[in-house]
């Protein structure tokens, strides 16, 4: 028996009715005004301006290899140093991809990739599991990439994680070079959350999850 287009039609999972997953988040401290906008489904168009040069290129990296639409603002005390901007605004995109997943139904919910980036190698796996971890891998020779501070990437993903509930693995299978295998592992990073954030047509309508909730 042969099935009509309008049969096959309503066969099919309904991932539009996800859509759109977007979400805008504010965060005003004594110490930092950040705003994200954010849309999983996008085309990789970014614009931020963070005051801290090359956190706008790792964030570039989320975006691009991602395909996520991201807009980030922030105004912070960088005149002390870049830590309380760097970590406001992974708190404020992890708090903006939890606000755009909602229940996370629908989502492959795990992603893995290996980037090269000249001699470096990173390897990235992450789970949309409802649950914060990190495991961080990193060996980052020098303690500046130009003006900026190699141990905020660490802190940088601390607070992506916590905010977003996410579990995350980073690690470094080769690299000498400290942009190099930062810039690595921002392009692991986000090839791995283009998976994850995947519809799976599959079960588009359900959570990834036996236990029914993540």
């Amino acid at each position: 028996m042969q099935l009509s287009d309008r049969q096959i039609q309503e066969n099919q999972p309904q991932s539009s009715l996800l859509l759109p997953r977007t979400a805008s988040v504010s965060r005003t401290t004594g110490e930092t005004d950040v705003q994200v906008m954010i849309n999983l489904d996008g085309q990789g168009k970014c614009e931020v301006d963070t005051g801290i040069p090359f956190l706008d290129h790792m964030l570039h990296q989320i975006s691009s290899h991602g395909l996520i639409d991201l807009e980030i603002k922030a105004q912070g005390d960088i005149e002390i140093d870049d830590h309380h901007t760097n970590e406001d605004v992974g708190i404020t995109l992890g708090q903006a991809l939890a606000k755009a997943l909602g229940d996370r139904k629908g989502i492959v919910r795990f992603g893995h990739f290996v980037a090269p980036l000249d001699e470096a190698l990173i390897q990235v796996a992450l789970d949309f599991s409802g649950r914060p971890h990190l495991s961080y891998g990193l060996e980052i020779p020098t303690q500046r990439v130009g003006k900026y501070d190699t141990q905020l990437v660490r802190e940088f993903f601390v607070a992506v994680v916590n905010h977003s509930q996410m579990t995350l693995h980073i690690r470094q299978l080769d690299g000498i070079n400290s942009h190099h295998i930062i810039e690595a592992t921002f392009k692991a990073f986000s090839r791995s959350m283009r998976m994850a954030l995947e519809i799976d047509p599959r079960r588009a309508t359900t959570i990834p999850s036996s236990k029914g909730v993540l």
